[in-house]
């Protein structure tokens, strides 16, 4: 087994979780990962290792993510969250429907965020990064990371509220 194979095992899932988080699409998710992997091997002699590798990693996934989204901006595809997911037995169709109505107010929310809160917020949540992960990642304390994602995470509950009090 290569040294590249070995990273790419170990590090698949966190790569498409932290997409499916961001995305809220498996195809998508699917699309991003392998792309990801493809651009980290083409450039794997560059990697510095200033970082985690799973950070590099995901900061590739991202940055081919927001190509995707600039690329799809004009098209609307049926692989959208809203047609991606089936009702499970247990669900019924009410109770989705709130599902998919507060995961769309959160992610509403949170893309309002200023920089680095919306970034911070999507790292720990997606990416499922440790705060000293994430304070790395912008050359900060890990102190740092954990304020400034529980800033955010007060900032969305605010802005949810908000839209609460509006009705």
């Amino acid at each position: 087994m290569t040294e590249f194979e070995k990273i790419y095992r170990t590090y698949f899932d966190d790569v498409y979780r932290y997409i499916r988080g961001l995305s809220g699409s498996e195809s998508i998710a699917d699309e991003i990962t392998s792309e990801t992997f493809f651009k980290a091997m083409r450039s794997i002699n560059g990697f510095r290792g200033n970082c985690d590798i799973r950070v590099w990693l995901c900061q590739i996934a991202k940055n081919c993510y927001y190509t995707y989204l600039k690329k799809s901006a004009r098209t609307y595809s049926i692989d959208e969250p809203e047609f991606s997911e089936l009702p499970s037995e247990e669900a019924t169709a009410e109770e989705l429907s709130i599902r998919r109505d507060e995961a769309t107010k959160i992610r509403a929310a949170l893309h309002t965020l200023p920089e680095p809160y919306r970034e911070v917020f999507m790292w720990r949540v997606f990416g499922e990064l440790h705060f000293s992960q994430i304070g790395q990642l912008f050359g900060k304390s890990d102190n740092w990371a954990c304020v400034t994602y529980h800033r955010a995470k007060a900032m969305i509950q605010l802005r949810l509220e908000d839209k609460t009090d509006e009705k």
